[in-house]
């Protein structure tokens, strides 16, 4: 073992020297503690700050075991940004600056699920191509003649592209295309007909993506086709025993959206289309009277967790559910010719998922409250009444996925998990029991947790600002008018160079309104333009203020004086009727736990740990983070929000920090 960790050691040196960068002892510490647990077998979770290079960290020592072990390793990352980075950059560099120190050079490739790719049988012989009426199009748009040019141009371009793309991955076409053009040219995996029955099986992008990933000795994914591939029958990653899982505080809630599954009019729509094609008439009508009466049913019922059953719902569960399936066992899937067999598929796969979704549903109800493995909610997105029936849904999502992950992800291989922030109130243990592991004696999920720090000094590169003297938060969602001279003071002394972080999108767009009134520098808000678009502008204009609310929580790295302030409107706790985490409030309850404090609590604290990591990029940036929510030193679950966040220099003292931020607008002046 102490060879391995010399060897990755040197590595690590080399790569480093070659790329122009600086030693970190983080990273040195990390990218040993990595190669270590390949070595013994023993999970790893890293929490690993900004500016520590953790990519490096992971990349070298599973480069190094699976060049001299001959054994792949899979990283899987959140976002496409992130795998995008790996591939393009990082995996590329790093393999050229190895050269001479491996027996030869890594191969990696980039493996996406099977809908990210073009179907050329879909394409040329399937039963939408050229199609006037989409699956997923809604009925009030298929007449639409905007809709359907527009759709019919993005077909026409996808078809085109087709002869000239490489990978016939839908991230390399730009501009790119709405989700509902797309699905006119892919299919899921459940909806191939198989490559052994393709036409095009020897040209399939699909295949010849799985088939560099098999020969591969990194193969980047994303964490839901982790799932898929964790959850499914069939393997659809190569064979594995080793595996790093970047950006894992993002796991859970993606594994969770893998085994999350509803019933809407709009996706009962799509199956009775499909049916209809390639099922007997009354066969199709039984099915269509089943969803209309369904569809019905959850128009009316009230939005929210459902945790008895009435007999009418399950009725209508029950009639739908039986009709899918008779539909379903009425399709011949013989038949060989592609045109008929794509169609076919089609209808399989959207059939099977009602009468399968419908049946999980029902069966979610028959063990007590205290021993459901599921959770079911009516939901309904904020839509005019006139088309809301195609948008109220009934969903269902495991309460947890801690046992599914502990015995078909954990159960198979060694992992690493890392991210900048995994410590909920300074411990990892929240997020280990999320993911089902465990310490306790005879377990088999062994893991130890690590924090390698951060090359920031957060102490004296940044300031942790409550506004104490502000009153609580009201239940509206927007902002006081305490709350709103706060944040024109403060925005003021920055001026701008504010990323405004809100707990809603409403909160969000109500502040910029107002601020766009009172301040002389320009206010953004997410909303106003694409997201990538509205950042770039917000990098670019040191004056410019950008606000926004989730995914700017997480998703924005801008160094540099762009960005001097994050001001944060509340604490993210999230909505008290949000049915799936207060069910898992009251399961831990009912344990003797504490509900809030583990699900309410946690899911704010990993927020604002997010959140405040948008402040320092880079070595020399400096700034404030203000929170604007006094219960952050008032409240007794304050100093575990605080454990969870970079030891920022803390105060209440507006003044100080008002003539901070004064400060950083001259930068020959010492901040």
């Amino acid at each position: 073992m102490a060879d391995r960790a010399a060897e990755v050691t040197e590595l690590l040196a080399t790569a480093v020297t070659a790329l122009g960068g600086a030693e970190r002892s983080g990273q040195i510490v990390m990218a040993q503690a990595v190669a270590d647990a390949f070595e013994r077998g023993e999970h790893l979770a890293v929490q690993a700050g900004t500016g520590t290079g953790k990519s490096l960290a992971y990349l070298v020592p599973a480069i190094a075991h699976s060049v001299s072990d001959d054994r792949p390793v899979v990283v899987s990352t959140a976002t496409i940004a992130l795998q995008r980075q790996l591939v393009d950059r990082d995996l590329p560099r790093l393999a050229d600056s190895l050269v001479g120190k491996l027996p030869r050079r890594p191969e990696f490739a980039l493996l996406k699920g099977r809908g990210n790719y073009l179907c050329l049988n879909k394409i040329h012989n399937g039963s939408q191509s050229g199609a006037t009426e989409p699956d997923d199009m809604p009925q009030d748009e298929l007449f639409s003649p905007v809709a359907a040019s527009a759709l019919g141009r993005d077909v026409k371009r996808l078809i085109e592209w087709s002869s000239d793309t490489e990978t016939g991955d839908r991230d390399e076409l730009t501009p790119g295309v709405p989700d509902r053009s797309w699905s006119q040219v892919s299919v899921s995996s459940r909806e191939c007909i198989g490559v052994s029955r393709c036409p095009f099986g020897t040209d399939c992008f699909s295949e010849r993506a799985r088939d560099r990933a098999g020969h591969a000795d990194v193969v980047v994914t994303n964490h839901a086709l982790l799932a898929i591939d964790a959850i499914g029958e069939a393997n659809v990653l190569p064979e594995h025993d080793l595996l790093i899982i970047d950006e894992a505080h993002e796991l859970v809630d993606r594994v969770t959206g893998v085994a999350t599954a509803e019933l809407s009019a709009a996706s009962l729509g799509i199956a009775l289309r499909r049916a209809a094609r390639v099922v007997e008439p009354d066969v199709a009508q039984r099915l269509e009277g089943a969803a209309a009466t369904f569809s019905s049913a959850i128009f009316d019922a009230r939005a929210g967790r459902i945790d008895v059953l009435d007999e009418e719902m399950a009725s209508y569960l029950t009639v739908l559910r039986d009709a899918a399936a008779s539909a379903r066992t009425g399709i011949d899937t013989a038949p060989n010719d592609p045109k008929t067999a794509a169609a076919r598929a089609e209808a399989v796969t959207s059939l099977s998922d009602v009468s399968d979704t419908a049946s999980r549903i029902l069966d979610s109800f028959v063990p007590a409250i205290p021993d459901r493995g599921d959770v079911v909610w009516v939901e309904h997105t904020e839509t005019s009444r006139s088309v809301a029936q195609s948008r109220a849904m009934l969903r269902v999502a495991p309460l947890s996925v801690a046992n599914l992950l502990r015995a078909s992800l954990f159960g198979r291989s060694t992992a690493v998990l890392t991210s900048a922030t995994l410590t909920i109130g300074g411990s990892f243990d929240a997020m280990a029991s999320a993911w089902g592991l465990d310490r306790r004696e005879g377990s088999d999920q062994t893991w130890r947790g690590l924090d390698v720090g951060s090359p920031f000094d957060h102490a004296k590169s940044g300031i942790l600002y409550v506004a104490a003297h502000l009153p609580p938060p009201g239940r509206d969602g927007t902002g006081s008018a305490e709350q709103l001279d706060e944040i024109a003071s403060l925005i003021a002394a920055a001026d701008g160079r504010t990323l405004g972080l809100f707990s809603s999108m409403r909160a969000a767009k109500a502040a910029a309104e107002i601020m766009r009134e009172r301040l002389d520098t320009p206010v953004l808000c997410q909303g106003d333009d694409n997201t990538s678009t509205l950042v770039a502008r917000f990098a670019e204009d040191e004056q410019t203020s950008l606000f926004g609310t989730l995914s700017l929580w997480q998703g924005v790295d801008v160094p540099g004086p762009s960005l001097s302030l994050v001001l944060i409107d509340r604490i993210p706790f999230p909505r008290p009727d949000d049915p799936l985490l207060t069910a898992r409030q009251r399961a831990v309850a009912a344990r003797g736990g504490n509900g809030f404090m583990a699900v309410a609590a946690g899911h704010a604290a990993l927020l604002l740990a997010q959140g405040t990591g948008r402040l320092l990029r880079r070595i020399d940036d400096r700034g404030v983070v203000a929170v604007l929510d006094s219960r952050m030193v008032t409240a007794r679950y304050s100093g575990f929000l605080r454990a969870s966040l970079p030891p920022f220099w803390a105060t209440t003292d507006g003044a100080s920090v008002r003539a901070a931020l004064q400060r950083l607008r001259a930068p020959d002046q010492p901040s």
